[in-house]
């Protein structure tokens, strides 16, 4: 499991640098494109951003705070990755999420001195994003799922079973 884990994450990240690459070299000098729509009804279109700071602009310019952050949640994240496999393969692969997401986003800040975003959803005023931004997102919604659904019950089943043992 933990080598899948480390597999899974690299293509993460590859994915997420692939699709900012191309962003930069493609993207960039044009500023948007059309992407999905359907009829007239603008639902996505791809948009070069180059944010600052973190979720939704907050903390711009604080771009080396942000490294130091950053860099600690990932090394903390990939501690309770590899601590969570043996209760809960969810869970990890959840928390590899956060850690594939983490690292994408550290490398542009480090490289460029912000990160790279391009999707744009049109149909409601939301932030621009990128692929390792899904990743958190994603992984963000599956531990609340999770929490709220899928706790409880290991919780009242395992109260069950030691009351019946």
């Amino acid at each position: 499991m933990s080598i899948l884990l480390v597999v899974l994450t690299l293509l993460l990240i590859g994915a997420d640098q692939l699709v900012k690459y191309w962003a930069v070299t493609q993207l960039k000098p044009v500023g948007s494109i059309d992407f999905i729509h359907i009829g007239s009804t603008e639902l996505v279109d791809l948009t070069y951003l180059e944010n600052t700071g973190a979720i939704f602009g907050s903390m711009s310019g604080q771009r080396w705070f942000l490294v130091g952050f950053t860099s600690l949640v990932i090394v903390a994240g990939i501690v309770a990755m590899f601590l969570s496999i043996k209760r809960s393969k969810f869970m990890s692969v959840c928390i590899m999420l956060f850690v594939a997401g983490g690292i994408g986003n550290l490398i542009d800040r480090i490289r460029y001195g912000y990160v790279v975003d391009m999707f744009e959803f049109r149909f409601v005023k939301f932030a621009i994003f990128n692929v390792a931004d899904i990743c958190v997102t994603c992984a963000f919604a599956a531990v609340l799922i999770y929490m709220i659904f899928i706790e409880p019950k290991k919780e009242k089943s395992s109260r069950k079973e030691k009351e019946n043992a």
